[in-house]
């Protein structure tokens, strides 16, 4: 072929991908960003784009807004829904900071406040700082393709608003945070699809956008109902939960699910998972795992450990009420003993379990003579169908007035001298009214 040839034959292959170029839309933010992990002097972000695009994220701190800084450049991809985490480092303790978006260069504009901010460096120097933890569980998006016929199962998607209206510095998502449909259970695209779908829903976009979250799973997002350790994709669903939540690490491996903790300030979360290592409900033989012996004995090494006034245990499942009842732990009679008498004999204060699952709220309290009392916080529902019936349910250790049978989410409020900690329940509806509040002391918990 001639040189003349081969220009034309180039110039023909330019025009040939300008003209696609021009038939394809510039890729856009899809979800997100969503701001995730955050440490003293490091914090995640997460974003979702519209197609494979290179991302960037601008940031500066709010006291200094003239000088900005750039992250390091990552690609979004098909194979993980076009989803990207980028670390940003070597942050100063105790900022906060602004940012943007860059897709392929050029800023992605949002409508809203784009915040994070990094934990405090206070040991030793002051009192712990203040501050809103926002919890809720059970987030059905209605899909009318892949729904059961009938009346839609989620509803009342404005009390995202009220809850983002309440300025919570960090979210904890107790599980059901997405519902897997009969399509979605086997195969990869199938839970990448229905993560992108309620990921994607417009009045969830302003609260991932400045409030740092976190998660663990429980069924609905895990696999079909009630599954266990044997469903055959969990390896799918973790993949996809890792890659639509920023998590810290997980602290029992890579391909051991979602158990990981968090400090906030002076207190200290475990995330537990009560999917990856349970025993069928229906099996006659063999142990009863729940939480399984390998994460129990993590749970107790770290609640020892723990300095905090407050540990919070977040898991999919009601701990306490002693109402054998659907997924309750109580169904699960050996291993619950086995964690109640082990955090006696430790004599562990401060352990708030932190629940969802039941579509209704309410507070359970364990008194026990000589060992520090325990609380189990149930929040539910966020938007799935609610449970006023629950009101009805077995559960003799519920405390009087704090049962709530609509949409809700519960804040936890800290505040009080590193030595006098103080936290304050409050459950709150559709509209941001409270329905209830509690205020316990770190030092009733001893």
């Amino acid at each position: 072929m001639s040189s003349v040839a081969l220009r034309r034959f180039a110039l023909a292959l330019c025009l040939v991908a300008s003209a696609a170029s021009a038939q394809s839309p510039a890729p856009t933010i899809a979800a997100g960003p969503m701001v995730g992990a955050s440490e003293m002097r490091e914090v995640q972000l997460w974003v979702q784009t519209t197609a494979p695009a290179r991302i960037q994220f601008v940031y500066w701190d709010t006291a200094a807004p003239g000088t900005k800084r750039r992250s390091a450049e990552v690609r979004t991809r098909d194979a993980l829904a076009n989803t990207a985490q980028v670390a940003l480092g070597t942050l100063e303790p105790g900022r906060r900071y602004a940012y943007e978006v860059l897709i392929n260069g050029k800023p992605a504009p949002r409508t809203y406040p784009l915040r994070f901010q990094t934990q405090a460096l206070w040991q030793w120097r002051a009192d712990p700082p203040a501050f809103r933890m926002a919890l809720a569980s059970c987030f059905y998006v209605n899909e009318p393709g892949y729904d059961r016929p009938g009346r839609p199962y989620g509803s009342e998607y404005e009390i995202l608003d009220a809850l983002n209206a309440t300025a919570p510095d960090v979210m904890l998502w107790l599980g059901d945070n997405t519902y897997t449909r009969e399509a979605d259970w086997y195969s990869r695209s199938g839970f990448l699809a229905r993560y992108s779908h309620t990921r994607a829903l417009p009045q969830l976009q302003p609260l991932l956008g400045r409030t740092h979250h976190y998660a663990t799973w429980d069924d609905h997002e895990y696999g079909p109902n009630d599954a266990d350790r044997a469903f055959r994709d969990k390896r799918l669903a973790l993949e996809a939960f890792n890659g639509f939540w920023a998590n810290p690490a997980p602290a029992l491996g890579p391909d051991a699910g979602v158990t990981t903790m968090f400090q906030w300030q002076d207190v200290d979360v475990f995330l537990l998972d009560d999917r990856w290592f349970r025993a069928p409900n229906n099996r006659k033989t063999g142990r009863r795992d729940y939480l399984g012996p390998t994460q129990l004995e993590w749970l107790i090494d770290q609640l020892t450990s723990s300095r905090a006034p407050f540990k919070l245990v977040a898991v999919g499942g009601q701990v306490l009420s002693p109402a054998r009842i659907f997924e309750n732990y109580a169904n699960y009679v050996d291993e619950r003993e086995q964690l109640l008498q082990t955090l006696a004999a430790e004599r562990i204060p401060g352990v708030v379990f932190l629940t969802g699952d039941r579509h209704h709220t309410e507070l359970t309290r364990l008194d026990r003579p000589g060992v520090p009392p325990l609380l189990d916080l149930t929040v539910s529902a966020l938007t799935a169908g609610s449970n006023p019936n629950g009101i009805n349910e077995p559960n003799t250790l519920r405390v009087p007035d704090t049962f709530v049978g609509v949409h809700n989410f519960g804040l936890l409020d800290f505040s009080g001298p590193r030595t006098d900690r103080v936290m304050t329940m409050s459950i709150r509806d559709v509209k941001g009214d409270v329905k209830w509040s509690r205020t316990i002391k770190a030092s009733e918990l001893r």
